[in-house]
């Protein structure tokens, strides 16, 4: 029996390093891009693992729950932390970065969520950066919701560590990801005695082994399939043209907001301001005497596929998700998404505009 996926010809090190030096044009850096065969936890994890310890003083910006699993990785290195935690339907300015260093001089690490997909906001890290950099200590991004939604400039911006993810804005696999690591974060590493190596979470190992040795030969046998679906991902990417992706992912989220106000029912954008909500995703508040996750279910009996979920955790009472990324960036989608919830409201009684709803959303594509 033959199939497709099966019987390949082994991955070589000289097509995976092709594949890291197109994901190194997608941000526009000039630092070294390893991809590392796992989901972007794996990276996020390793990077913080990698780079703090016990001597570290961590700035760490919550405004969603990944802000909140990046504190306990770096408590758990041995960091102090200082948590700096916004409202989840907003996000967080410059100034309070600022702020924070004025109060705690001391630190030399910031962790930062670029988008937070799970809550809809969206920070300024180019502004964040400037600050970061003025003080001379290591910027940790995660722009796995991010890329290909919206601009993500390791150089410019003056990121030591990006993490990205392909199973998003990109539209790609979830199996492989991604991190942009400057030569600053690497003395970092090489310092810290804590550091993973001959690990699956060290970076160091794809530095000493990888990157240093010219990219010749390859730490273990690379994820084959995932790694073909992100440089397919990422020639998609190159073809439709990056700035069309993003465009594309903008205009979705502007048309889901004007939708969601038009279509009324109770129903309202969860993130206050439209300039701090991000392109990947549009959260919703449902109505207060609505559960949230029971209007989702209604919701998707008409269509599963549609991309609509509810929050996670606690926020599944009260939030709704339409994830318009990747394949799903479409007026399509958008308008499919708010004729199903149209649709759940309406039938618990409430007075909504759909046909209002579908013409704002069109005249809000841009």
């Amino acid at each position: 029996m033959t199939h497709p996926f099966l019987d390949l010809t082994p991955l070589s090190a000289a097509r995976f390093a092709s594949i890291e030096d197109r994901v190194a044009r997608l941000l526009s850096t000039r630092q070294d891009v390893v991809i590392m065969q796992g989901e972007a936890l794996l990276p996020l994890e390793g990077a913080i693992r990698g780079t703090a310890g016990p001597g570290t003083t961590a700035l760490n910006v919550i405004t969603g729950p990944y802000g909140q699993t990046f504190g306990d990785w770096l408590r758990d290195c041995g960091a102090t932390v200082i948590d700096l935690t916004v409202p989840f339907h907003t996000a967080v300015g410059a100034e309070r970065i600022r702020e924070a260093f004025t109060e705690h001089p001391e630190i030399d690490f910031v962790s930062l969520v670029h988008a937070e997909a799970a809550t809809g906001n969206t920070n300024p890290v180019a502004e964040i950066g400037e600050v970061v950099k003025e003080h001379g200590a290591l910027l940790y991004l995660d722009a796995v919701a991010s890329v290909g939604a919206e601009p993500v400039l390791p150089d410019a911006w003056g990121v030591d560590l990006c993490v990205i993810g392909a199973q998003k804005a990109m539209g790609g696999p979830a199996g492989v990801s991604a991190v942009s690591v400057s030569e600053r974060a690497w003395a970092r590493m090489a310092a810290n005695p804590r550091a993973p190596r001959r690990s699956y979470l060290s970076l160091l190992d794809w530095k000493e082994r990888w990157v240093d040795g010219g990219r010749k030969a390859l730490l273990h046998a690379p994820a084959q399939l995932e790694m073909l679906a992100l440089e397919a991902c990422v020639e998609r990417i190159e073809a439709e043209g990056l700035a069309n992706v993003m465009a594309r992912h903008a205009s979705a989220a502007a048309a889901t907001r004007a939708g969601a106000l038009a279509l009324g029912g109770g129903l309202e954008p969860y993130v206050h301001d439209a300039a701090e909500a991000a392109p990947v995703a549009t959260t919703l508040r449902s109505p207060s005497d609505v559960v949230a996750s029971e209007l989702v279910a209604r919701a998707l009996a008409s269509d599963p596929a549609l991309p609509l979920a509810a929050g996670g955790g606690a926020l599944a009472k009260e939030m709704i998700r339409v994830n318009h990324y990747g394949a799903d960036a479409t007026p399509g989608a958008v308008r499919a998404s708010l004729t199903a919830l149209g649709t759940a409201l309406a039938g618990q009684g409430r007075d909504v505009d759909l046909p209002g709803a579908l013409r704002a959303a069109d005249t809000a594509w841009r």
